[in-house]
């Protein structure tokens, strides 16, 4: 029972951020790159005041998958980085970052081998 309950939070509140930009998508006249920028800086900012980290601690990955989660991360390594020194402060965001980086680059890699792209037709 404790796993569905884990499951639960991460799907409500993963839920809740998307439906969040869904609404924005919707009803206001914002392009999605700057739904996208938005929310990847509201991740930082919520991060350096310690607000996303509470977020986290309740829903796991259901904060940590969307870009919200990846400014998260970006903040928690640069915060890290900064009580060694400057130099950390600087490349900390992508020290942390480094893993899911290197995923998606590789990942789109092969799938851009794999697959032909075509172009839509109307």
């Amino acid at each position: 029972m404790e796993i569905f309950l884990m499951f639960l939070k991460a799907f409500v509140v993963g839920g809740a951020i998307c439906t969040i930009a869904q609404l924005l998508i919707n009803y206001t006249k914002i392009t999605s790159g700057k739904i996208l920028v938005t929310f990847l800086l509201a991740g930082v900012v919520l991060q350096a005041f310690g607000l996303y980290q509470y977020l986290v601690d309740f829903a796991g990955a259901g904060a940590t998958v969307p870009i919200s989660g990846f400014g998260y991360l970006l903040a928690q390594g640069a915060i890290k980085g900064a009580k060694e020194s400057l130099f950390k402060a600087i490349t900390g965001g992508i020290t942390a970052a480094g893993a899911g980086i290197t995923a998606a680059i590789v990942f789109g890699y092969v799938f851009a081998v794999i697959f032909r792209v075509r172009s839509k037709k109307n």
